[in-house]
């Protein structure tokens, strides 16, 4: 098995509400609305715990940090992020992460360099292994209305 490749998914989506600032892989960002969740709502960050802990076959954020247990309330997803490192760090070494965030507003690529850079530090990669991508929703549903944003991550790692 050593030297295996697998690629983890992570998706995850919540409603924006008023109030800011926006955070988004761990980034605040200037807007007048913000992510709501039972943790901070961070989509990009729950999507990569999810991807991860699915390339090395853990379950999902939902198993380890559930939205019934009252610890969790308003948590920082980065929390959740080195919980996940520490379960995967002896199985997997991650190559690559890409991800794409849905949001119709804010623009988010003025950001692209903080959030790469924000990633790049807690999963312990070079920036040149995080791609990141942003996508609007056209005005379309609850995304495109500005209602809600989303993220989907594709993690690839090699088993150790």
């Amino acid at each position: 098995m050593n030297g295996e490749f697998r690629t983890g998914i992570g998706y995850d989506k919540h409603r924006l509400i008023a109030g800011g600032p926006l955070v988004l892989g761990g980034i605040p960002i200037d807007f007048d609305k913000k992510l709501s969740g039972h943790s901070d709502g961070d989509v990009l960050l729950h999507a990569v715990v999810d991807a991860l802990l699915g390339a090395a076959a853990l379950g999902d954020i939902g198993t380890h940090f559930p939205d019934t247990d009252p610890r969790w309330k308003n948590a920082n997803s980065e929390i959740f992020l080195r919980h996940a490192l520490g379960l995967t760090r002896k199985k997997v070494s991650i190559t690559f992460l890409d991800c794409i965030i849905l949001a119709e507003k804010p623009k988010l690529a003025p950001h692209f360099d903080a959030i790469r850079a924000k990633l790049a530090t807690l999963l312990d990669l070079t920036i040149d292994k995080i791609s990141l991508k942003a996508k609007t929703e056209e005005g379309l549903g609850d995304i495109g209305s500005c209602n809600a944003m989303a993220a989907f991550v594709a993690i690839t790692v090699k088993l150790t």
